[in-house]
């Protein structure tokens, strides 16, 4: 099972390590493309600056996410972590994988040879080390998230909104870097530095598919995603552990947020209650919802009477 939580130390500590990692890997990778003139290198360092930018964003949007409801927002800004992770796949898209392709394209059609080569292996080399700490570090953390689903099932499924993107940031990171190495490797071994321009190009595919798969998910996730099957189980297990409570009639959820699931249902009480007596047992029943299902922050049940195949 995906659980889903709060942005926690361990999310925070991700984004971090992320963040400090690609920001000095821009910083050597702008220095090798000045001393080799490599297309792959520059596709790189702006791949890392766009990356750089990104992890900031999910900051931001954790920090926002946090405000209290207001009048105007009654159910409070827990969705501003998914619209700023949807703003990361644009960014990923337009600064990475656009740009790529585009310099990649550039030095195909207008090639020059490289200039130290040696210079930009050795960087290459060293940000593949940062870069896998920071990917180790973030499927650490994700670990603790997704329990027995599989790393395919966590980055479709889960409700939160930084983890999947630090983890395909990294490993895009990681994969981008091996491909600017073959294309490095391959101008300098042939003397044809096409192929330099060659693994921008595949850095450029690489880093767009990333952007489709994370600006789909996210987008799914701001239109409104009902909880995984096996919470919207034990909501209704929960409910009818209440004697009182005879039949579940019908039932929509919502996340407001990673940590914030919005339940509303229909339920059929014992119509022997008074309405004192019903209106606590909507009250028991909600709380013990909120000690089985901690997300569960909006709730509202409605009594109703069960007339067939209505639900």
């Amino acid at each position: 099972m995906i659980q889903s939580g709060p942005m926690r130390e361990g999310s925070k500590k991700a984004i971090i390590a992320a963040l400090a990692a690609n920001s000095g890997i821009a910083v050597a990778k702008f220095v090798g493309f000045a001393l080799t003139g490599a297309s792959s290198m520059l596709a790189e360092a702006v791949h890392s600056v766009a990356d750089s930018g990104n992890q900031a964003l999910l900051l931001l949007g954790a920090a926002r996410g946090k405000r209290a409801a207001t009048p105007e927002h009654p159910f409070g800004y827990a969705r501003e972590r998914y619209f700023w992770a949807f703003v990361v796949a644009i960014v990923i898209f337009l600064l990475g994988g656009v740009f790529a392709i585009y310099e990649g394209v550039e030095k195909t059609l207008h090639p020059h040879p490289l200039e130290s080569p040696l210079v930009a292996v050795s960087i290459l080399v060293v940000a593949v080390v940062l870069e896998g700490y920071s990917f180790h570090t973030a499927i650490v953390e994700a670990r603790k998230l997704r329990g027995d689903s599989s790393w395919w099932e966590f980055i479709r499924h889960t409700k939160a909104a930084e983890l999947p993107v630090i983890l395909l940031e990294d490993l895009g990171a990681l994969l981008g870097l091996l491909l600017a190495l073959c294309g490095v490797g391959l101008a300098v071994v042939t003397g044809n530095p096409r192929f330099d321009g060659i693994g921008s190009i595949a850095i450029g595919v690489l880093l767009t598919a990333i952007a489709a798969v994370l600006a789909i998910e996210m987008r799914s996730l701001l239109v409104g995603e009902a909880a995984r099957p096996e919470v919207i189980e034990t909501i209704r297990q929960t409910m009818l552990e209440d004697p009182r409570l005879q039949r579940v009639i019908h039932m929509k959820t919502m996340h407001l947020g990673p940590d914030e699931l919005l339940i509303g249902v229909k339920a059929e009480f014992d119509a022997e209650l008074a309405f004192a007596e019903l209106a606590q047992a909507i009250d028991e029943v909600e709380h013990a919802l909120r000690a089985r299902v901690p997300a569960a922050r909006v709730i509202y049940i409605e009594p109703d009477v069960f007339r067939g195949g209505e639900a």
